[in-house]
């Protein structure tokens, strides 16, 4: 039996191997990952996923809105907010989609981009990417609402850019319902002309504001059904536009389809992608678009609710996300002038984000799109 005192000096070796030191307390948060090192071996601070403000993949946030005789950091892509849900006809809560986008891309960080299956990092490729917050946009009225977000367009999209290669930056749109697209294109339009639409949904959004809300009011018949609709009695796309992944019912046997035609657009429908595979698919969308500015606008429904449950209309028998990302970076090498990931309502999301996760991978596509091809504008 062990005496008294042998006891002690037990217990004392004990607490001493069980003693930790912690380092000092400092009033810098330390990289989650410590330091990377690349083949020059310079190193590059990976920023602390968790700590700051929540910006698009811990972007730079800055003031793009300010007044113009305020100084404001130059930039090449822009990220910015549209909280604005009430030109929908079914579920609400895309105003909340900005917020959810970039939750969704917390785990996203530039120096911790590289792209296993293209070698590239869309950040680190020369053009400055920053997030400019949202448009402050009423929910009370939607005309006021959509001419703050038309102001908002022309404001960022009206300054210089950061890169010398050319003059206009180009605006990523984080939705909001898929009406936000309208003062996109009317903000592109200015700067580079008509453009061919890429529009991956399920739904065409094509509807005569007559058939679809206009029958009540003029202000009704504009909505996140109509737009396109309204975009090409506007002039501001060409002939030449595209829906894929099309899937949901049309109002109308015949005239939905004849009025899509009129529009300007073709149709790939969801099932087509198991005719023709994802680089069929790609081929197409390229085939279509082919010596034109090109615009995509991703309603996050394109994908099957398995995927994407968290928006407002829901259609089954959608696209993978695996599939989506794969035709979004098989289009490399198109003049993307525009982009906008919509739809995102994430209070229909389930606890492992499923939706807000796929659309802020989506928005790194469309980053790395407009980063591998830079474009110049008319004006």
């Amino acid at each position: 039996m062990l005496s008294s005192w042998s006891l002690l000096l037990a217990l004392a070796s004990y607490a001493v191997s069980r003693e930790i030191t912690f380092p000092p307390v400092a009033g810098i948060q330390h990289p989650i990952y410590g330091f990377a090192v690349d083949e020059d071996a310079a190193e590059l601070d990976i920023t602390m996923m968790m700590s700051g403000i929540t910006t698009f993949a811990h972007l730079p946030y800055v003031h793009c809105l300010a007044n113009e005789s305020e100084d404001v950091e130059k930039y090449d892509i822009a990220i910015l907010g549209a909280p604005f849900d009430t030109g929908v006809t079914a579920r609400p809560g895309a105003r909340f989609g900005p917020t959810g986008v970039r939750q969704g891309g917390i785990r996203i960080g530039a120096e911790f981009s590289w792209n296993v299956y293209t070698g590239r990092n869309a950040f680190l490729e020369g053009f400055r990417v920053v997030d400019c917050g949202d448009a402050p946009l009423t929910f009370l009225d939607n005309t006021i609402a959509l001419k703050q977000l038309d102001k908002a367009h022309k404001v960022i999209s009206g300054r210089k850019a950061n890169h010398t290669g050319y003059t206009v930056p180009r605006i990523i749109t984080l939705g909001g319902d898929h009406t936000t697209t309208l003062p996109a294109l009317r903000s592109t339009y200015h700067h580079w002309g008509a453009v061919s639409v890429i529009h991956f949904d399920s739904h065409i959004d094509t509807w005569d504001p007559e058939v679809l809300g206009g029958g009540l009011s003029h202000y009704a018949g504009v909505n996140h059904g109509t737009f396109l609709h309204i975009a090409h009695e506007e002039g501001l796309i060409k002939n030449t536009s595209i829906h894929a992944g099309i899937r949901a019912p049309m109002a109308n046997k015949k005239y939905d389809l004849k009025n899509d035609k009129a529009c300007g657009f073709s149709i790939l429908t969801a099932r087509d992608l198991d005719k023709f595979g994802t680089q069929g698919i790609i081929d197409k969308l390229k085939e279509r678009v082919a010596g034109s500015k090109v615009y995509i606008s991703v309603d996050i429904d394109v994908l099957d609710p398995s995927y994407a449950p968290a928006t407002g209309t829901a259609e089954v028998g959608g696209w993978t996300t695996r599939e989506l990302l794969t035709i979004l970076d098989g289009l490399d090498g198109i003049e993307l002038i525009g982009a906008d990931v919509v739809e995102v309502a994430p209070i229909y999301d389930n606890p492992g984000e499923t939706t807000v996760l796929a659309a802020a991978e989506v928005v790194h596509s469309l980053i790395a799109l407009m980063a591998a091809t830079p474009v110049n504008a008319l004006s």
